[in-house]
């Protein structure tokens, strides 16, 4: 089971990992952390720990566990802006950071915390048609050509 997560987790040296066991202690409320392998001085993390029922738990500094979150966080910031992103694109809009900044003074004004950002972004391009490309401007008139209306 070691040896599964050691590889999942890229952990390097099997030897300098610290695993840990719980065992009861004859106090009801007090339970008994034996080391197995490793060393109580060792700072690389996780240490491994392995309850009554063999049950493998990771134990992390509260620094480790901060960062984990913040990089979580920076992740779902990352993934929201991406679907934020197509679509504004999907749209077609004239100036993209334009019709960003309107999007971003929306989502601010919503208390939703859950936005679906294909309607937000429709409800823009209605409410600011000029920044969006309209398709219907790109027709010309029934006889002409791209090259006679370039050359005039």
């Amino acid at each position: 089971m070691i040896e599964k997560i050691s590889k999942g987790l890229s952990l390097s040296k099997q030897k300098e990992q610290t695993v840990l066991e719980i065992t009861p202690s004859e106090e009801e409320s007090t339970k008994l952390l034996r080391l197995k392998r490793g060393s109580w001085d060792n700072a690389k993390e996780p240490w491994l720990v392995y309850d009554e029922k063999q049950k493998l738990h990771a134990l992390l500094s509260i620094d480790t566990l901060s960062k984990m979150i913040e990089h979580f966080k920076k992740a779902e910031q990352e993934a929201l802006f991406l679907k934020l992103e197509k679509s504004i694109l999907q749209q077609l809009p004239l100036d993209f950071n334009d019709v960003l900044t309107v999007a971003m003074e929306e989502m601010n004004k919503s208390k939703k915390k859950d936005i679906d950002f294909n309607k937000l972004i429709k409800k823009i391009k209605k409410d600011h048609p000029n920044l969006f490309l309209d398709i219907k401007d790109l027709y010309l008139p029934e006889g002409a050509s791209i090259i006679s209306a370039t050359q005039r």
